[in-house]
């Protein structure tokens, strides 16, 4: 698994890294860039006085080969996101949040949290 503090951090929309947009709003595990948010607001936009119609899915359009090559910036996301995850838990912990309340948050059990972050301390 690659070192996800050594990549650029990308638009979780577009895919775009931070040095090829003017500005990249980080979120918990994911990222919207300046273009992805004026797309998304001028979707809104057009939208609001139209009756909702459902949308085919994105991968419809794509061709195996696209669908591909989306597949590494799609774990890309699941890695920044778990990388996240585990530092949000670090912090709790050094707060001394208990892995019962952690297990409680993710809706998992206090052992499980604890299998899977307590390597992190």
């Amino acid at each position: 698994m690659p070192d996800a503090a050594a990549e650029p951090a990308r638009c979780s929309f577009c895919g775009k890294p931070a040095t090829e947009v003017d500005k990249l709003v980080a979120g918990p595990g994911m990222y919207i860039c300046n273009e992805c948010v004026a797309l998304s607001a001028s979707i809104i936009d057009e939208s609001l006085n139209r009756p909702a119609v459902p949308r085919v899915p994105v991968w419809e359009s794509l061709t195996d080969e696209e669908m591909l090559s989306h597949i590494p910036r799609v774990a890309a996301h699941i890695t920044q996101a778990e990388t996240d995850l585990r530092s949000w838990v670090r912090e709790l912990r050094r707060r001394g949040v208990t892995w019962a309340r952690i297990g409680e948050a993710l809706g998992i059990t206090r052992q499980s949290a604890w299998e899977r972050f307590s390597g992190e301390e």
